[in-house]
C-alpha cells in the first residue's frame, strides 16, 4: 500500500507575538497540550522532556479537512475545532499573524511530497495553498535513500539544522504516497539578559536525597511572578524582547513535587488561573542552562488520545490525493530546546506516515531558585508552543 508522512518543524528561540488567535485555536491547543503533555510525560518516567503539542495541530488540521465520516469528526474533536470552516479561517489567520512578526528571525514554511505520478485532491491542493502556505513536489519514494536526504534537508534548513534525520529512510518505499511538511523557526533574545559571569555550579535536587551540580544563571529583576495553592508552586514570567512572548517557570515547593504538579496540570484552566494572580515584583532568579531533545512516537500518543481512526487501514483520508484512499501508519516527533543566558531555541518536528485505505518593595527581593524539578513552558501572547519538564 502507498504510505503518505507528514514533517512538521518547529524552532523557536526567544520568541515573538503571534496576535489575534482566536478562543478556538488557544483553547484547542491548551486542551491538546495538557493531554499529549501527559502521555509524553507518561512514556519518558525520570526524563526531562520537550514537545511541541502546537506543531502537531496542524498536520491534524490538514488530515481533518483531507477525511470523512468518523475520522473526521474524530479529528476535530482531538483538535478542538467545531468545523471545516473553523480550520480555514483559524490556521489561515495564525499564517498571516505568524509573517506579520517584526523585529525577529521567523520562518514558517509548509510542503507536501507527492509520489511520482499523484496529484493532490483539487479542494486540498486550494487548501493546503491558501490556509497553510503549502509548496507541493513530486518526489520518487522507491528511491528511499534520495527521497529521506530530500525530506531531512529540508526540516533541517527550517530548524536552523536544530532537527535532523527526521525522516528514517527504511520508512519510505514505493508504497509512500505523500509527505507533508511543516516547519517554523523563531530565534530572538530574552528582554533583559542574564549576565555569564554570574553563572555558576549549583546543587541540583534531581529526587528529595540527591543533587547534581548544573550550570545555574543568576539575575535579579522585576518579573512577573505568583504562587498557587493547588499546583503547590511557584510561578515566574520570564519575557523575551517585545514583551509579547515569554517562558513560564513553574516550580513545586516540595524537592519532590513534580508528579504532584504534573498531575495537576492535567487541568489546562490549572495553569491559566494561576497565571492570572501573577503580579508584578523583584525577583532573585535562578535558573538553570539546559538542552533537552526528546523524540516521540506520536502514533502511540495520539492512540493514547483517542485518536485511533487515521492509523486503521480503513481511514476515510479519501480527500487529500485524487483517486487514493489513504491511512496514518506512522507518526513521530523530534524536539528540542535550549535555555541559556542569551535566550531560548527551541525546535520540534512531527512526521505522520500514512498508508493508503510565559513594585517597588522594600523587603529583600523574592527567590526563585529552581534548584529542583520544573515544569516550562514557552509561549506567544499565551498560547503554549513548546513545554515540557527539566529533571536532570
Amino acid at each position: 500500500m502507498k504510505t503518505i508522512i507528514c514533517l512538521f518543524t518547529i524552532a523557536i528561540a526567544a520568541m515573538a507575538a503571534v496576535t489575534n488567535l482566536s478562543n478556538v485555536l488557544k483553547n484547542g491547543n491548551d486542551n491538546f497540550t495538557a493531554r499529549m503533555f501527559t502521555e509524553v510525560v507518561k512514556n519518558n518516567p525520570g526524563k526531562s522532556i520537550v514537545l511541541s503539542a502546537f506543531s502537531v495541530l496542524p498536520p491534524l488540521a490538514q488530515l481533518a479537512l483531507a477525511s470523512d465520516g468518523e475520522t473526521h469528526e474524530e479529528l476535530l474533536k482531538a483538535i478542538g475545532f467545531p468545523d471545516d470552516d473553523a480550520i480555514r479561517t483559524e490556521f489561515a489567520s495564525k499564517s498571516r499573524d505568524l509573517r506579520s512578526i517584526k523585529g525577529v528571525e521567523l520562518k514558517m514554511a509548509n510542503k507536501v511530497y507527492v509520489h511520482d505520478g499523484g496529484k493532490l485532491d483539487e479542494n486540498f491542493a486550494v487548501v493546503s495553498r491558501d490556509v497553510f502556505n503549502s509548496d507541493v513536489q513530486n518526489i520518487d519514494f522507491s528511491k528511499n535513500t534520495v527521497a529521506a536526504k530530500s525530506i531531512n534537508d529540508w526540516v533541517e534548513e527550517n530548524t536552523n539544522n536544530r532537527i535532523k534525520d527526521l525522516v528514517n529512510p527504511d520508512s519510505l518505499s514505493s508504497a509512500t504516497a505523500a509527505v507533508l511538511v511543516n516547519a517554523i523557526y523563531f530565534k530572538g533574545a530574552w528582554s533583559s539578559k542574564f549576565d555569564e559571569r554570574l553563572t555558576s555550579d549549583r546543587d541540583f535536587y534531581v529526587s528529595k536525597d540527591k543533587t547534581i551540580k548544573v550550570p545555574m544563571m543568576y539575575k535579579r529583576g522585576d518579573y512577573k511572578y505568583g504562587e498557587s495553592a493547588v499546583l503547590n508552586a511557584q510561578l515566574i514570567e520570564i519575557p523575551y524582547k517585545g514583551d509579547q512572548s515569554s517562558l513560564i517557570v513553574v516550580l513545586p515547593k516540595d524537592k519532590d513535587g513534580i508528579t504532584q504538579l504534573q498531575e495537576a496540570l492535567k487541568d489546562p484552566k490549572t495553569l491559566e488561573t494561576a497565571q492570572q494572580s501573577m503580579y508584578s515584583t523583584e525577583v532573585d532568579l535562578y535558573l538553570p542552562k539546559f538542552k533537552i531533545e526528546t523524540e516521540t512516537n506520536l502514533k502511540d500518543v495520539l492512540s493514547n488520545m483517542n485518536v485511533n481512526k487515521i492509523f486503521n487501514n480503513d481511514a476515510q483520508i479519501t480527500r487529500l490525493l485524487k483517486g487514493e484512499s489513504l491511512s496514518v501508519s506512522e507518526a513521530i516527533q523530534k524536539a528540542f530546546i535550549e535555555i541559556n543566558e542569551e535566550g531560548a531555541e527551541a525546535a520540534a518536528a512531527n512526521a505522520f506516515t500514512m498508508t493508503r485505505s510565559s513594585k517597588v518593595y522594600v523587603r529583600p527581593p523574592i527567590v526563585f531558585n529552581a534548584n529542583k524539578p520544573f515544569y516550562y513552558a514557552l509561549q506567544v501572547d499565551g498560547v503554549i508552543m513548546f513545554n515540557g519538564i527539566f529533571i536532570n
